[in-house]
């Protein structure tokens, strides 16, 4: 399975933005999926986690709060959506979507990056003040 993030762009502080996380090359609509952010030159950051089993959600980071993962199943490229809200100038960064096609854990979600072995290219969001 590949992964396509989009949805990044330049946005105002306050402003929200949906990102999208779409997978090709088979289905991830039964795996864990998180989000994540990286800004260059410091490590990356979890943001949100959605389990491929009930779809339990985890959130962390400055984000936290501020975010709401959700899985849609009801289209046929399985997305997996990122809506922020009251973005602010240090939410800027890349953004990766990742998921864990070995479907060993399904059931609990997990920012651990290590457990998540494909990822999705990257979309630049950038929050001005």
């Amino acid at each position: 399975v590949q992964l396509q993030a989009s949805g990044g762009g330049l946005v105002q502080s306050g402003d929200s933005l949906r990102l999208s996380c779409a997978a090709s090359g088979g289905s991830f609509s039964s795996l864990n999926v998180g989000w994540f952010r990286q800004v260059p030159g410091k490590e990356r950051e979890g943001v949100a986690a959605i389990a491929g089993r009930e779809g339990k959600r985890y959130y962390a980071g400055a984000a936290k709060g501020r975010c709401v993962i959700s899985r849609d199943k009801d289209n046929a490229n399985h997305t997996v959506y990122l809506q922020m809200y009251r973005l602010k100038p240090e939410d800027t960064a890349v953004y990766y979507c990742a998921t864990d096609s070995t479907g060993w854990n399904i059931v609990l979600p997990t920012l651990l990056a290590e457990l998540y072995d494909t990822w999705g290219q990257g979309t630049l969001v950038t929050v001005s003040s």
